[in-house]
């Protein structure tokens, strides 16, 4: 296989590691996959190639080409840095700090599947990745009970989300704070499966369906 391969594989959903990181990568950019590839310098069907085979193994100058084209590094874009916590890059010259307006934060939050949330608990403060979906205006999420998430129910807590994009040394981040209760009623725990982006990563039995009423959103960007 080269890098010009132009035999049409079929459509189907990316296979393997770095075909699904290629296709959320340029979805996250907005761009198609005939863009991307222009960007690259290589044919549309190796791009697709590459994101719908498990199998494809691509050489290193294609994947500098891909991660330039990409706006990312080859590490990420190849799950190199999957370990490793976001942020040990240097700081960009000349950052720019903005507040995000409650129109874009409420955009931002409703894009993204997974959030992290500031629990009290006996112990003291907790924060827990939980997936979450915003449903009429709020942050809803299941788990289950005794689960350290449930413990957010009739409390004060903190959701934040945020995006860290290495390359740049620039991200953004969008806290809400709200008041949690558990959701009792079955008509509503019904609507809320129906509606829910995705299922609770972790898995297992999870039928506590618990929503976050917020009552202050706010968020920042930096930008180079």
């Amino acid at each position: 296989m080269t890098e010009q391969h132009t035999a049409k594989a079929p459509e189907g959903t990316p296979s393997g590691d770095l075909g699904r990181r290629l296709a959320a990568r340029r979805t996250q950019l907005g761009l198609t996959r005939e863009e991307t590839a222009d960007r690259a310098g290589m044919d549309p069907g190796y791009l697709r190639h590459l994101e719908e085979h498990s199998d494809a193994s691509p050489s290193h100058g294609a994947l500098l080409r891909l991660a330039g084209a990409l706006e990312t590094t080859l590490s990420s874009l190849t799950g190199g840095d999957a370990d490793q916590p976001p942020g040990p890059g240097l700081a960009g010259h000349s950052p720019k700090f903005t507040e995000l307006s409650r129109t874009e934060c409420g955009d931002l939050l409703s894009t993204h599947g997974v959030g992290r949330l500031a629990v009290p608990t006996a112990k003291g403060p907790v924060i827990v990745p939980v997936n979450y979906s915003v449903i009429d205006g709020t942050i809803v999420f299941r788990t289950a009970q005794g689960a350290t998430p449930s413990l957010a129910v009739g409390c004060p807590v903190a959701f934040e989300i945020d995006r860290i994009d290495e390359a740049f040394s620039q991200g953004w981040s969008v806290l809400v704070r709200g008041h949690a209760r558990m959701v009792t009623d079955l008509g509503e725990a019904r609507l809320l499966a129906r509606r829910a982006h995705s299922t609770p990563w972790a898995g297992g039995r999870r039928d506590v369906w618990v929503r976050i009423e917020p009552y202050a959103v706010t968020g920042r960007r930096i930008t180079v």
